[in-house]
C-alpha cells in the first residue's frame, strides 16, 4: 500500500454528515492542495491570544481560576506543543501517517495527567454544530498521536468554544482611544475519548485512496456540482 499522509482535522471530514467521497477522493489524490483556498490569518491569532490568556490565568499566584477553567478539574501547568513534523503518527495496519498540531496541552493534577483542547473561536449552542463529529475524530487523532509520541496519560479531550460578546452594553463599554476591544465568555465541552472513530475513519480514508477512480459523489454536492461546471467551461 503506498504511504497517505493526512492531518488529524482532514481525517475528521469522513465523519460528517454531508461526507462527498469524490471531493475526499481528490483531495486525497492531491494531497489537499486545494485552488483558491484563503483562510484568514485573524483566527490563528485569537487562537494564539487564547493560549496566552489560558497560560496567564494558569500561572498567576494573584488571580483566582475562572469557573470555566475550574470546571476542567485542578489544571496545574501546561506543556510545549510539539513542531507539527514531530507530532506525528504511524499507523501501520493502514500505512496512515497521522499528524497535527493541537491548540494545547495542560497538565491536570499531582499525577500531570494530560488535557488537549481545541480553542475554537464561534457561538457556542447547546446542540452544537454540524462540524461536531469532524472535532471529536481530530482530537481523538490528537490524543493518539500523544500517546505515541510519548506524552501521556490523555486522559480527557475539550473543545473550548470562545463566544465572542458583542451585545450593546459591550460596545458602549469597550471602546477606547485607538478603536474598541472584544470581550469572549467560554464554554468547555469534554469530549468522550474514543480510538474506534479514528479507527473508522482510516479504514475509511484506505479503503477511498485504494480506487483508481473517483467515488460517485453525494447527492446534491455543491463542490462537485462546481467542478463539474469549471470542467464543462474548459471543455470550450
Amino acid at each position: 500500500m503506498e504511504r497517505i499522509k493526512i492531518s488529524a482535522k482532514n481525517l475528521g471530514q469522513v465523519a460528517l454528515d454531508d461526507f462527498c467521497p469524490r471531493c475526499f477522493w481528490i483531495k486525497l489524490k492531491i494531497n489537499n492542495r486545494l485552488p483558491w483556498q484563503i483562510f484568514p490569518g485573524i483566527f490563528s491569532s485569537i487562537d494564539a491570544y487564547t493560549k496566552r490568556i489560558v497560560h496567564a490565568l494558569i500561572d498567576s499566584r494573584d488571580n483566582p481560576k475562572p469557573l470555566w477553567l475550574k470546571g476542567m478539574g485542578d489544571i496545574t501547568g501546561y506543556l510545549k506543543v510539539p513542531h507539527w513534523s514531530k507530532f506525528i503518527a504511524e499507523i501501520p495496519s493502514e500505512n496512515i501517517i497521522l499528524s497535527g498540531v493541537p491548540d494545547d496541552l495542560l497538565l491536570l493534577g499531582k499525577e500531570a495527567n494530560v488535557i488537549i483542547p481545541d480553542y475554537k473561536t464561534a457561538k457556542y449552542t447547546e446542540t452544537q454544530d454540524k462540524l461536531l463529529p469532524m472535532y471529536k475524530v481530530q482530537l481523538n487523532s490528537y490524543a493518539i498521536i500523544a500517546d505515541q509520541r510519548g506524552i501521556q496519560p490523555v486522559t480527557a479531550l475539550y473543545l473550548i468554544y470562545m463566544e465572542p460578546i458583542t451585545d450593546e452594553t459591550a460596545a458602549i463599554h469597550n471602546l477606547n482611544e485607538d478603536g474598541f476591544s472584544m470581550g469572549f465568555k467560554a464554554f468547555p465541552v469534554r469530549i468522550e475519548k474514543d480510538s474506534g472513530i479514528v479507527n473508522e475513519a482510516l479504514e475509511k480514508t484506505r479503503e477511498i485512496y485504494e480506487l483508481s477512480k473517483p467515488p460517485d459523489p453525494r447527492e446534491g454536492c455543491k463542490d462537485c456540482e462546481n467542478m463539474d461546471a469549471i470542467s464543462e467551461l474548459l471543455k470550450g
